[in-house]
């Protein structure tokens, strides 16, 4: 086979709760409100596991790890994008570059996207030159914009040999 390019795109939003940890990217980001979900909801590693998955039409992360199924309660988002990563290589990917925008309308994300890039770069063995994290809020419109919910965006290039 030539070498070609795929691309993917991927979207997650989740509610804002009391009650739970905040996690983007990985990272554990002080904040009074917390994703809501049957794993850890981290809206960012969601948005770039569909990215991928959807690049080398392998599905979505439903599809991987359904909600209804125990094992994935509070589960890591991280092992969610390892195990993506896993499937795209052995289909005969790699990752050229995934670029990312977290919708929030707070808390402030900047002082946390280079730790968020730095940990998604690991687990998606890419250098971190080739990860970008963007931080937007909603202009205080809709669910979003009134801290109810936060989302995420992601675009994936895959590479195949």
């Amino acid at each position: 086979m030539s070498e070609s390019t795929r691309v993917g795109i991927g979207y997650d939003i989740h509610r804002l709760v009391e009650g739970r940890k905040l996690v983007l990217g990985g990272v554990e980001i002080p904040f009074e409100k917390g994703l809501l979900g049957h794993s850890d909801s981290d809206v960012l590693t969601h948005a770039i596991c569909d990215a991928l998955l959807g690049a080398a039409a392998l599905g979505d992360i439903g599809a991987h790890f359904p909600d209804t199924d125990p094992r994935w309660a509070g589960a890591s988002s991280l092992d969610f994008l390892a195990h993506a990563v896993e499937l795209i290589t052995e289909h005969g990917y790699s990752i050229a570059n995934v670029d990312a925008t977290v919708l929030a309308e707070r808390p402030k994300l900047r002082p946390y996207i280079q730790a968020m890039r730095e940990s998604l770069a690991a687990v998606l063995r890419i250098d971190v030159d080739q990860v970008n994290v963007k931080a937007k809020t909603n202009e205080e419109l809709e669910s979003i914009g009134r801290g109810e919910a936060m989302a995420a965006q992601a675009i994936a290039l895959l590479i195949t040999r």
